[in-house]
């Protein structure tokens, strides 16, 4: 646990007793405040209080007096499309409003680090899609390097939950759009910025205001280096106002598909290899193409990405290819699950939407394609120009029927479940061919969650295997 420096002897509220919030809890009292709590959950806040919280009514302004601050988890809206009562009534009342990612960045430091011969580092990571592969891939060459680390935010263990740092140690965060819109400290040393699609839209007012939200990582203090995706005018406008020239290494640009040569520094894939340009020269170079955990143009992306962040904090080339070839993908995202009599299954549930669909898509040939769910606004015929490989669509879930009429000649059937889905392809895929679960929608209408529907899907195919 990281205690919360600075808030001695302070009463401090918390909104949310999910993971995050009960976490915040714990790191605030052992920091030495006096923590009230409060849910909407009635059976949550019960549970608190036989825990030995302080449970508190913040819907009643008789509450506030003395309350310093409040703590809010990430999935409780803050401003759009309206703030909780419990926020609203914050600010109504000037009490500052904070989270638990703000609280980590402040507290993270401490008078131990004097100590240390190597002062402990923070990279965070965000972006659309791809962040949690990225994270993951840091955090996998960091410890195939022998460096002390620790992964938490988005992914993995919540942030007030990992260990004071040791020294030498590099943290590695996964910060959504949800954790960045509101911290009031963000200061990692070295800050990722993947990519940028449409997505949680309705949280942040617009397309403007979730990109607002993510560049605050690069705005409110600003890191010592910056990794910036610009495969998107967003990255290239980021970028931009980091850097006080395309001299500026302290702006690694990276891309896939793009050559960056007239940079300071960058990083970009193209046809399967990887290159590192600093002041115009290469100076490395590695192959892709047989690298099984990050197959496709997307999670080439995430290589550079993960490849720039390491090489900023020391870290050779070679090491970094030998943890590749070891880096066995994430669960949910462009994962093989098997190869029965030639046929890859591969399972890529957490593709909810258009954009990562689409990567998905692109990265395999002679695709047997598993989609369908709760469709997101737009539907998918945004998809279209990367159907080329898709052999047969197996649609399933609530939007279905609107998928078959957005697909324009791609052969397809309503399989309904995910049970038919699986069914149907394994009886018709040939030797060569792919089946691929991205879903480009949500799964809400079937499953409670993303990985839920993707072990389902796993489940299935393990139980074809002779």
């Amino acid at each position: 646990m990281i205690p919360v420096q600075g808030v001695e002897n302070q009463t401090i509220a918390v909104l949310g007793l999910g993971r995050s919030g009960r976490a915040t809890a714990a790191a605030l009292a052992e920091g030495g405040a006096t923590v009230v709590v409060w849910d909407d959950g009635a059976d949550t806040r019960a549970q608190a209080e036989a825990d030995g919280m302080t449970v508190l009514d913040l819907t009643r302004d008789a509450n506030w007096d003395g309350v310093a601050a409040l703590i809010t988890s990430p999935g409780i809206p803050h401003l759009y499309p309206k703030p909780h009562p419990v926020i609203a009534k914050a600010y109504e009342l000037g009490v500052p409003v904070d989270n638990d990612i703000g609280l980590f960045f402040r507290s993270f430091a401490t008078r131990d680090w004097d100590q240390f011969d190597t002062a402990p580092r923070v990279i965070a990571i965000t972006g659309s899609n791809g962040k949690s592969t990225t994270t993951a891939l840091i955090h996998h060459i960091l410890k195939e390097a022998g460096r002390p680390t620790q992964i938490g935010g988005n992914i993995g263990t919540g942030v007030l939950s990992l260990e004071p740092a040791i020294d030498g140690e590099v943290v590695v965060l996964e910060l959504s759009s949800y954790q960045t819109d509101l911290a009031r400290a963000l200061t990692p040393d070295i800050a990722v910025f993947t990519n940028l699609s449409p997505d949680h839209l309705d949280r942040h007012g617009g397309p403007g205001g979730y990109f607002a939200a993510k560049r605050r990582l690069f705005a409110e203090g600003g890191p010592d280096r910056a990794v910036i995706g610009v495969d998107e005018v967003e990255g290239r406008y980021l970028a931009d106002q980091l850097a006080m020239g395309p001299a500026d290494d302290r702006v690694i640009r990276i891309s896939s598909g793009q050559k960056l040569e007239r940079f300071g520094w960058s990083v970009f894939a193209r046809k399967g290899f990887l290159s590192e340009y600093r002041k115009g020269r290469q100076v490395a170079s590695l192959d892709l193409r047989e690298v099984t955990g990050l197959p496709g143009e997307h999670n080439h992306q995430n290589a550079a990405a993960a490849y720039a962040a390491i090489r900023a904090v020391g870290i050779a080339p070679r090491e970094i290819e030998r943890a590749f070839h070891s880096f066995t993908g994430l669960p949910h995202r462009s994962q093989t699950i098997a190869e029965i009599d030639g046929v890859r299954w591969v399972n890529d549930s957490k593709a909810t939407n258009v954009d990562a669909a689409a990567k998905a898509l692109t990265a395999f040939q002679n695709i047997r394609w598993i989609a369908g769910g709760m469709g997101k606004d737009g539907g998918i015929e945004a998809l279209a120009p990367h159907l080329g490989q898709v052999v047969k669509a197996y649609l399933i879930g609530h939007s279905a029927r609107d998928f078959a009429l957005q697909i324009g000649q791609t052969p397809y059937e309503i399989a309904e479940t995910m049970d038919q889905a699986v069914a149907r392809a394994r009886a018709e895929a040939q030797p060569g061919e792919t089946v691929l679960l991205a879903p480009a929608a949500a799964s809400f209408d079937q499953y409670p969650n993303f990985e839920k529907r993707g072990e389902h899907f796993t489940a299935l195919v393990q139980a074809l295997k002779p």
